[in-house]
């Protein structure tokens, strides 16, 4: 063999001999493949922040500004005052259970206009003698509440309760969760009025029975304005006529430019109260009452601000009375009365 085919031979034996190396090491490099039979980790979506008083963010943005109360002012031998920090509390309930999207709805049963609620089990008789449930809810004016599982009558829903429709709503017994109160519970449908399900409740009337004052807020970006600060007088416990207003978050019903009332016991007009917003069975908030069903709109009372002597209702200064009217929008605006 020449010498230079040899060399030839010789170099090509070392370059294949070069390649298998590199290929193999490039085969060890290689990474194994693991198997597991564990699930991969999926990160949850972290839920909304419930929203606290302290995120309420309250500001002055007076629109009626008559007989205007300070923050704390004083009455006879006390200090009286706009309880803000339970107020935010309330704001807070409110923009947290609007925070998704849901239907809601009403329980009404004015004047036992749907048919009177049947008697529930094991009642008591309060001291106006009706009939009335553990909850001290009484059945004149109420929506009877049915327990989701047994079907049976557990208790009574005060007429302007708020509630979300959780079922359908063509049933004779409707699904519902309270907003206003706590439970599931199933309700005739003849107690219940649907509300438009894009409402928002930005416009709230905040009475106040221990200090006998009211504001009005409106909701305006992230902010709550107050609008009014105004006294008020609620209704007193004196049966078998007057009642106590009472507390609780209730949705706005009706509007009446006059709300015409008996004399007690009897069937007879004795006057009449103006501009009254209806929130719950007989309870309004209303302009000061005129002892004459023809009589003039009377504009303050001094009894305004100072102890409860309403039937039910909530008496302003007659023109605030008409401001609240203007805007609180029938089933899209709220009251809440605190003590």
């Amino acid at each position: 063999m020449k010498p230079g085919l040899a060399t030839l031979i010789l170099n090509l034996l070392l370059l294949t001999l070069g390649c298998q190396r590199e290929h193999k090491n490039a085969v060890h490099k290689e990474q194994p493949i693991k198997h597991s039979n564990e699930a991969p980790v999926v990160k949850q979506p972290e839920k909304p922040k419930m929203v606290t008083a302290d995120d309420i963010i309250i500001k002055k943005g007076l629109l009626y500004e008559k007989y205007s109360l300070e923050d704390t002012y004083p009455y006879k031998d006390t200090i009286r005052s706009f309880q803000w920090d339970k107020i935010k509390t309330q704001l807070a309930f409110v923009e947290n259970f609007q925070r998704h999207p849901s239907r809601y709805g009403v329980l009404q049963n004015y004047q036992n206009e749907k048919g009177e609620a049947p008697t529930i089990k094991n009642f008591k008789r309060d001291s106006y003698k009706r009939v009335s449930d553990s909850f001290n809810v009484e059945r004149y004016q109420a929506a009877p509440l049915y327990d989701v599982t047994t079907d049976q009558l557990v208790r009574y829903g005060r007429d302007g309760w708020l509630v979300q429709v959780v079922g359908a709503d063509t049933l004779a017994r409707v699904p519902i969760a309270g907003v206003s109160f706590e439970g599931k519970y199933t309700v005739p449908k003849r107690y219940l009025r649907l509300i438009n399900d894009s409402v928002q409740f930005n416009i709230i009337n905040i009475v106040d029975v221990s200090n006998q004052n009211i504001c009005t807020l409106e909701k305006v970006g992230k902010e709550w304005l107050i609008r009014s600060m105004n006294p008020a007088t609620t209704g007193r416990h004196k049966p078998p006529h007057a009642q106590e207003t009472p507390t609780g978050l209730f949705v706005v019903q009706q509007h009446k430019s006059k709300m015409f009332y008996f004399e007690d016991g009897t069937r007879t007009y004795g006057g009449f109260a103006p501009y009254a917003t209806r929130f719950t069975a007989g309870a309004y908030i209303h302009g000061v009452p005129v002892n004459d069903p023809n009589g003039r709109i009377i504009e303050y009372s001094e009894s305004l601000g100072t102890t409860p002597k309403s039937h039910m209702c909530v008496r302003n200064a007659s023109s605030h009375a008409q401001f609240v009217y203007k805007r609180s929008k029938d089933l899209s605006s709220l009251v809440i009365v605190i003590d």
